[in-house]
């Protein structure tokens, strides 16, 4: 009882240490992401995206990094572009990039794992989105894709985001009275989908910190074998890792923390991250989506491209020297609450994410938002 009390107390520390830390950075992400959101139309991408080639995938790319981070309303977004006639590698490419290229992620990121993981996470973004139209290309399932189609038009779903605020130029958006308010509709939307993943990605992040022995992950993580074996082997484990936690986008990052100070490698932490695309609850998503099959393929198709970007990132910043070191996880995030910088910060983002929320209530959207995630009543 004592174990499990001490234990217990312990994990949460880690937990709320990891959640204070980042608190601010959050605040910050889920604002801007808000900004843009209310700044891009919808429409426009659609009509930007309507084959597969290289142009449409870093349009697809950009105009992902510009959504929402959650990954079930980009499953529920990139649904969307797909029935409207975007490629279907395309919309793959939008999906990636909603949950790796975003800024709050990076931030995170970088509070957390340090600024090497961010560059790496959004560089590799972009690696993970050309390996995976090579292999759409080199496997395409013209029949999947066009049940797939058929299957999307007649499922139940929601678009995330509202029509950007009108205006015929950027500054003239910019200058709009109703900005404000949709920056607060989209920001509390996020906040209503995420912080279920992002409490439970702290906690369970808390939980392996305290009650996973150290000599498991150092089985796990091949802790003695030579780097020709270590390397790949992380790579493959870490999406595994992330399929079975349930936690998707930024929720992860804690847990890729954990992950690093308990010794997977480079590759490995960076595979783990972009596997909160194949969760279990999300792959179920795609099959009520698109159907088993495709689900399967999408499954099969984003794990290959994880192990291989995890693998290619790995070798590329080992031979630049960007590797940091390991670090102590249970040391490095216990919980230290102190009157420093990352305090007023915390203090403003608290005040920021008020002032956003109530606006928000006093102005709710017109229209219902819902993702995915939350489209339990479905039917096959």
């Amino acid at each position: 009882m004592t174990y499990l009390v001490d234990h217990g107390v312990h994990m949460l520390e880690l937990a709320a240490g990891m959640a204070w830390s980042v608190l601010w950075s959050l605040v910050l992400g889920f604002a801007l992401s808000g900004l843009i959101q209310s700044l891009v139309s919808q429409q426009r991408m659609r009509e930007l995206l309507g084959d597969d080639s290289p142009r449409a995938l870093l349009l697809a790319a950009a105009f992902g990094a510009a959504s929402s981070s959650c990954s079930y309303a980009a499953a529920s977004i990139s649904r969307t572009l797909f029935l409207r006639g975007a490629g279907f590698a395309a919309s793959l490419a939008f999906l990636m990039a909603s949950t790796n290229l975003v800024v709050e992620l990076g931030l995170v990121l970088w509070l957390l794992l340090g600024w090497q993981f961010t560059l790496a996470e959004w560089l590799g973004g972009l690696v993970l989105i050309a390996i995976m139209a090579v292999l759409v290309r080199l496997t395409y399932p013209a029949k999947l894709i066009e049940a797939a189609r058929q299957r999307a038009a007649g499922a139940a779903g929601h678009s995330h985001a509202a029509e950007p605020v009108p205006g015929a130029t950027l500054w003239a958006q910019l200058r709009h009275p109703d900005l404000p308010v949709r920056v607060a509709q989209s920001f509390a939307m996020d906040v209503s989908m995420l912080w279920k993943d992002i409490v439970a990605g702290f906690l369970i992040a808390g939980a392996l910190g305290a009650f996973v022995p150290a000599g498991w992950w150092a089985t796990l993580f091949l802790h003695n074998a030579p780097p020709w074996l270590k390397i790949p082997a992380d790579a493959a484990i870490g999406p595994l890792i992330a399929v079975f936690s349930f936690v998707c986008s930024i929720g992860n990052v804690p847990l890729a923390a954990v992950l690093w100070g308990s010794g997977i490698g480079f590759g490995g932490v960076l595979a783990f991250l972009y596997a909160d695309l194949i969760v279990l609850p999300l792959l179920d998503v795609y099959r009520r989506q698109y159907g088993l099959g495709m689900a399967a393929y999408i499954a099969c198709l984003f794990y290959v491209a994880m192990v291989v970007t995890g693998l290619v990132m790995d070798l590329a910043f080992s031979a630049t020297g960007l590797v940091p070191l390991h670090f102590n996880a249970s040391v490095s995030h216990a919980m230290q609450f102190r009157i420093d910088a990352t305090f007023w910060l915390n203090l403003a983002a608290l005040a920021v994410a008020a002032c956003l929320l109530v606006m928000s209530r006093r102005h709710p959207a017109k229209q219902a938002h819902c993702c995915a995630h939350h489209a339990h009543s479905q039917t096959r």
